[in-house]
């Protein structure tokens, strides 16, 4: 009788344990998605936005990173996260042009900003937090600037006067601003997904692109180009963004959470960006498989003089009034390009 009762109990026990954990909630997934590989500056700060995120919310939050594209590539990206069908992403400012808030790509035009400081006075001052409020009447909600250095150019012939470029086949992400960048100097720019571009670089599709060297060096890029010229001609960067209808949807101690775990992963980053572009720049060195071109001060003034036109001809796209305003707070003089 006695074991017949302690059987008893046991099976009430399990059943309690099984129904308690059939009604644990599920977690609130969000599906990050990149375009990038993961052992990039943002492929990993990724991951350390999804450490954070789900020990801050004690497992309410699950993130599923998707590297390199292997969920949408460049173009598709924006429109699935409008779509709900993705929750978060990190595109670089261009790509929201098409979706009507040009003003993102005034941080395209070359030679905008002299160091990494001045990149985060913009992108973590008003201006930036302007930006990303612009975002919303697109069905996007900004969240935060991630900031990666400057772009150095490479290419299967030495460049280093802006004449040079004539005719080179230059691989860019999509933005007006950067289409008329490479027009400056003569050379013929092409749109075309990040995932494409090792391919078309080793197959001829294309003749250069544009990355910081903790793009160029992870995802092998030097491998299929002779030649990186470290011009850090153009800022680079990302905008954090998720959909608005998912985020306000959230429980605001989730949100919360969620919020600290980007003011987190944003200083991480920003941390790790200026080492990691010089350890890609140094293991590219090492590598021995493309000569790294040092530009004289006379070689880079003949880019500067040659993309000059560039800010006045993008200016009455990207608002002049707001341009003025990049231009104030970093004491800029197109002028004297």
């Amino acid at each position: 009788m006695k074991k017949l009762f302690a059987l008893t109990i046991a099976a009430t026990a399990i059943g309690f344990q099984s129904l308690a954990h059939a009604q644990a909630p599920s977690p609130i997934v969000i599906k990050f998605s990149h375009v990038v590989a993961a052992d990039t500056a943002k492929g990993k700060a990724i991951e350390h936005f999804k450490k954070l995120a789900e020990e801050k919310t004690r497992g309410a939050v699950r993130v599923d990173v998707f590297h390199n594209s292997t969920l949408y590539k460049d173009k598709e990206e924006l429109e699935a996260l409008q779509m709900g069908a993705v929750q978060m992403l990190a595109p670089t400012p261009g790509k929201f042009g098409p979706l009507g808030v040009k003003e993102f790509e005034a941080l395209d035009l070359p030679f905008l900003f002299d160091n990494f400081e001045e990149e985060l006075k913009i992108t973590k001052g008003p201006i930036g937090q302007q930006l990303l409020k612009k975002l919303e009447t697109r069905g996007v909600h900004g969240l935060a600037f991630w900031n990666n250095g400057f772009k150095q150019l490479t290419s299967n012939k030495p460049i280093r006067k802006a004449e040079d470029f004539k005719g080179q086949k230059i691989r860019i992400v999509s933005s007006k601003v950067i289409e008329a960048q490479m027009r400056s100097v003569g050379a013929l720019s092409q749109v075309m997904a990040f995932g494409d571009l090792y391919t078309a670089l080793q197959t001829g599709v294309v003749d250069g692109q544009e990355n910081p060297t903790n793009v160029i060096y992870p995802t092998k890029l030097y491998e299929v180009q002779k030649y990186m010229t470290l011009s850090d001609h153009s800022y680079h960067g990302y905008a954090v963004v998720t959909n608005p209808k998912f985020w306000n949807g959230l429980p605001p101690n989730i949100r919360s959470a969620l919020e600290a775990a980007m003011a987190e992963t944003t200083e991480y980053f920003h941390a790790a960006t200026v080492k990691e572009n010089q350890d890609g720049l140094d293991a590219i060195r090492k590598s021995g498989k493309t000569q790294v071109i040092t530009l004289t001060p006379e070689e880079r003034n003949s880019w500067k003089k040659a993309m000059a036109k560039t800010h006045t001809e993008m200016a009455d796209r990207v608002g002049k009034p707001f341009l003025q305003s990049i231009y104030k707070e970093t004491n800029f003089d197109p002028s004297k390009l």
